[in-house]
């Protein structure tokens, strides 16, 4: 594919090329009839007391230290502060195998910030069969809710 359609730098794929990208796997996979899991990692920071979206530059930090887990047949994109990650012929089941490993990645990484990450996931066929559908189901099943960094957890939270 052409850098045009990655972020600079990156192996992260723009949101319109994702998009593309990930309708054109969904199609594959109905004809296939393979699986396809879409995970999302919505990523915010602590501010002044406050929790924002994360910057492009956190965001893509993120996306690093989960790359190693994830295929490179797989897609990864970045949209206003999530990333999302298509398995290609994965189900739910072995999905969460690889979202175990993301999961223990991210919190062995010493980020400089405070941050929030949201993991959640969807398949297809299981969950959804279109790419809309399959990002509102992604984002409605949390699978796991992180809070780390240089910052202690605040009452009554924990880490995960």
């Amino acid at each position: 594919m052409s850098d045009q359609f990655f972020e600079q730098g990156t192996r992260l794929l723009t949101p319109n090329a994702f998009d593309f990208v990930l309708d054109g796997e969904l199609k594959q996979a109905v004809r296939s009839q393979n699986f396809l899991t879409l995970v999302v990692l919505e990523t915010r920071r602590e501010w002044d007391g406050m929790t924002v979206t994360a910057d492009p530059g956190t965001v893509g930090e993120v996306a690093r230290v989960l790359g190693p887990e994830v295929r490179h047949t797989d897609l990864i994109g970045v949209q206003n502060g999530t990333l999302s990650v298509a398995l290609l012929d994965a189900d739910f089941e072995n999905s969460q195998k690889v979202i175990d490993r993301i999961v223990q990645r991210i919190d062995s990484y010493d980020f400089p910030a405070p941050l929030r990450i949201s993991l959640g996931a969807a398949c297809y066929p299981t969950h959804a069969i279109d790419a809309d559908s399959l990002k509102k189901q992604a984002l409605a099943r949390p699978v796991v809710s992180w809070r780390g960094g240089p910052a202690d957890p605040g009452p009554g939270e924990t880490r995960h």
